[in-house]
């Protein structure tokens, strides 16, 4: 059955991570434990912000937002992943990719655009700090969600749309475990350089220029702290703010490799695209509320009194 686009493809084939069947069941044990470890973590850490009242502050609101970020994102990929290590043939519906597509690039945009607005917070806090709670009130930072979720809707709409129009006719293999545009448009039955080169300025270099903003205004901020009073609240913003370094280092890394670069297979693909789809999300708010001593004290106690 044809799409009304002339496309003849009604499903995918993806070739996944391995062949072999002994690295298969051994993926499958490591991601499993993986991902129920990590995943009751981050559900943890929104529970712990929301019902501890002196975790009001705009950051942990934007902690939480992250994390909620990053288990919808890893609901995506793995889950089909997982179940795929039991399948001899692994393949996803035409419109399961288009879905994959959407909401890969969906919540990735959201975090990226919430990333810049931890820092916009920082930012206050830092070189404004008499005035942070009355710039940064519970409207403000809603808004700012609410504009990070509107950006990743909209960078990732712009994609699917273009997408879906493309006639597909075969082959219809994926070298991956995942649907992607730097594979899914290679596919198409027609000229598309002007295309890749849009898909290479809204997700690579998009992503490249946000990287670099964020870097630039982290270092601005960690510099300012130098040159100020090197007191216990100095200190304690330039561990949040290296936090944030460690955080953009690990989600726009992956990223950049990805998508700043002609959209070619090359070996490292698939372990880059483990680690940006399944393994560095859940550990994003990890590694925050490790580096954090309000949420460590308060779980402390919690535990304590559980005892």
């Amino acid at each position: 059955m044809e799409h009304e686009n002339g496309t003849g493809v009604t499903e995918f084939v993806l070739l996944g991570l391995s062949q072999t069947r002994e690295i298969q069941l051994f993926l499958f044990i490591l991601f499993l434990v993986f991902y129920s470890i990590i995943l009751p973590a981050n559900i943890l850490i929104i529970l712990t912000i929301q019902c501890d009242p002196h975790l009001g502050f705009p950051m942990y609101f934007f902690l939480a937002n992250l994390a909620f970020l990053d288990i919808c994102y890893c609901s995506v990929t793995p889950p089909k992943m997982l179940a795929d290590f039991f399948s001899h043939h692994k393949t996803i519906s035409y419109g399961g990719c288009m879905a994959q597509l959407f909401f890969i690039h969906f919540l990735g945009g959201a975090e990226i655009f919430l990333l810049m607005g931890m820092a916009f917070d920082r930012y206050v806090a830092i070189c404004h700090p008499l005035r942070y709670a009355s710039i940064m009130g519970r409207e403000i930072c809603c808004a700012l969600v609410g504009a990070a979720w509107a950006g990743g809707f909209t960078h990732s709409i712009l994609q699917v749309v273009l997408i879906i129009q493309l006639p597909f006719c075969g082959p219809n293999e994926l070298d991956n475990f995942f649907c992607d545009i730097t594979q899914v448009i290679k596919l198409a039955c027609t000229d598309i350089y002007v295309l890749e080169f849009f898909m290479f300025f809204n997700s690579g270099l998009v992503t490249l220029m946000c990287f670099l903003l964020l870097l630039i205004s982290y270092g601005a901020l960690l510099v300012r702290l130098q040159m100020g009073n090197p007191s216990k609240g100095m200190s304690k913003a330039a561990s949040t703010c290296i936090t944030h370094i460690i955080i953009v280092f690990i989600m726009f890394g992956p990223a950049i490799y990805i998508y700043c670069r002609p959209f070619q297979n090359f070996p490292l693909d698939k372990v880059v695209a483990v680690f940006h789809t399944v393994v560095f999300p859940l550990m994003n708010p990890m590694i925050y509320t490790l580096r954090n001593k309000e949420i460590i004290s308060y779980l402390g106690k919690k535990c304590e009194l559980t005892v």
